[in-house]
């Protein structure tokens, strides 16, 4: 079983939205099973800021990013969730 880094790109819902407290708030959504690696923020437009958010997790069943992924589409502050990348790890 090899392990697996993920990313997945959060637009909230407007600029005003607090990314700190959207940070937090995703931080506590991440599973035991799954180690959140980095939050990441990318400039989108007009002043709006999406989240890349960068957890390793393995690649068996337990391993499925859905679930995180329909977590955080779940905060009210977010507009959309989508994966990005996902990629193998070595060794």
């Amino acid at each position: 079983m090899s392990n697996l880094i993920a990313t997945l790109r959060v637009l909230p819902e407007s600029p005003e939205v607090d990314l700190e407290a959207l940070e937090e708030s995703i931080k506590a959504l991440v599973p035991p099973y799954m180690e959140l690696h980095a939050i990441e923020r990318e400039p989108i437009a007009f002043g709006l800021v999406a989240l890349n958010i960068i957890v390793l997790t393995t690649d068996d069943d337990k391993g499925d990013v859905t679930p995180l992924e329909e977590s955080i589409q779940a905060i009210d502050a977010v507009s959309q969730v989508e994966v990005t990348d996902v990629r193998r790890t070595l060794g």
